[in-house]
């Protein structure tokens, strides 16, 4: 059997257990109806032409509607193509909850807002969308897609160190890093300027952006729906769908399990800087203000209000937690470090925002007629020539990852094993 017939082999036997292309889009407004009725608060948009050809798609799970207001407003959006035979864009946009996980807000409607803020690419077209839709928001951009185009257009490694340190909370680090790229490399500097640093660094962002400074969460997503992407456009709806209906039952049971005030991974995190802050030290300056250094010496000076939740290294007010400096002053000033965190951590918090489920479809409810009979015809389309392509194109970080081989272990030159050297060998 040659390769093209084996292709459309695979190709029949697949239309045969998944159904075609075309009888996706022919069932899609049934399919869009029953989503509706099974999830109350849900909402959906079916757009079509003059010719009753398909144009876009609009979903917004009940649950993710409810489940926003308990989630830090930060939506970071994000896009994979699809590989089926009508190709297109699924658009997702994410946020992340109190526990760091991945909370699917992709099809919501989400209202303009001061605070609101939208993580995204460099691209023109969602720069240009954000500011149209809400222009109230404030726009980041990804730092892993600005460092992937200055490792492709620029060559140093100590000026890319600079330029992932520039994305610092303090305006004296950032204007001392800054100068000293321009010195090395005056071509990037100016690069920099144009991306507009209030876009990328910490310390000039208007808004409030916590941890979140590139779009890994929308990675990780297009990743876990990969597998659907060649499916037709009903089945890629429902590989969603059953996929929120298993994320929204188990966080639930598990943000119910939590015996800890804060979620689970905000107290592995604190953890760590309570260890830190034992080695500071605290005097306090007035009913406001703590002092705090590293040691008996004058290293690392930092100010703390704990009323304000400020510290002047701003990790604290940017993050919405504590810092080592902050629970340094807590523990000085019997303060309870759980009360300086922000609401959005706590576990009710993330109980509440997993409260409501994601319902399946059930097939054996009739579809009204009007629903039914809804025409929705595929897209016209011009089928490109050759192989069709499934794998994206590497970015230049991506390739150089790749490619960057592994650090050599070093051995002891006696014995030829590795976690000693000679001066340190057993005898």
């Amino acid at each position: 059997m040659d390769y093209w017939k084996s292709h459309r082999t695979l190709k029949f036997a697949r239309e045969i257990d998944e159904g075609t292309p075309e009888c996706g889009f022919e069932s899609l407004p049934s399919y869009l109806y029953m989503i509706r009725r099974q999830n109350p608060s849900t909402v959906t948009r079916l757009q079509i032409d003059e010719l009753g050809r398909f144009m876009y798609v609009f979903l917004a799970f009940g649950a993710s509607v409810n489940g926003f207001p308990f989630m830090r407003k930060v939506v970071v959006v994000d896009g994979t193509f699809l590989n089926g035979k009508y190709k297109g864009t699924l658009l997702t946009a994410l946020a992340q909850d109190g526990n760091f996980q991945i909370f699917p807000i992709a099809f919501a409607v989400i209202p303009d807002d001061e605070g609101l803020v939208l993580i995204s690419d460099r691209h023109n077209s969602i720069g240009k969308a954000i500011r149209n839709v809400y222009p109230l928001a404030s726009r980041g951009i990804c730092t892993y897609h600005l460092y992937k185009n200055i490792l492709g257009r620029y060559k140093g490694k100590d000026v890319f160190r600079l330029v992932k340190k520039a994305a610092c909370f303090r305006m004296s680090d950032f204007t001392t890093i800054f100068e000293e790229t321009e010195a090395i490399n005056p071509a990037l500097h100016g690069y920099l300027q144009r991306a507009d640093v209030r876009l990328w660094t910490r310390v000039h962002f208007p808004g409030e952006r916590y941890n979140l400074m590139n779009t890994n969460i929308a990675e990780s997503m297009n990743r876990a729906v990969s597998n659907a992407r060649g499916l037709n456009i009903v089945r890629i709806l429902e590989s969603i769908w059953v996929m929120m209906t298993r994320w929204f039952a188990e966080r639930r049971e598990d943000a119910r399990s939590q015996p800890t005030t804060l979620t689970r991974c905000v107290e592995k995190l604190l953890h760590g800087r309570v260890t830190a802050a034992r080695d500071l030290t605290a005097q306090r300056i007035d009913d406001h203000h703590t002092e705090v250094k590293y040691g008996s010496s004058s290293e690392s000076l930092n100010i703390v209000n704990l009323v304000e939740r400020k510290c002047t290294c701003r990790r604290f007010e940017r993050e919405k937690l504590p810092c080592v400096h902050a629970i340094a002053a807590a523990e000085y000033n019997s303060v309870c470090r759980i009360s300086l965190c922000s609401p959005y951590y706590n576990s009710a918090y993330l109980v509440s925002a997993y409260a409501e489920s994601v319902m399946p479809a059930d097939s054996a409810q009739p579809v009204p007629e009007i629903v039914a009979n809804q025409p929705c015809l595929p897209p016209s389309i011009r089928q490109q020539p050759g192989r069709p392509k499934k794998n994206r194109m590497k970015y230049a970080l991506e390739v150089a990852l790749q490619n960057k081989r592994p650090r050599k272990e070093h051995t002891c030159s006696r014995c030829r094993h590795s976690g000693h050297n000679a001066k340190t060998f057993p005898m």
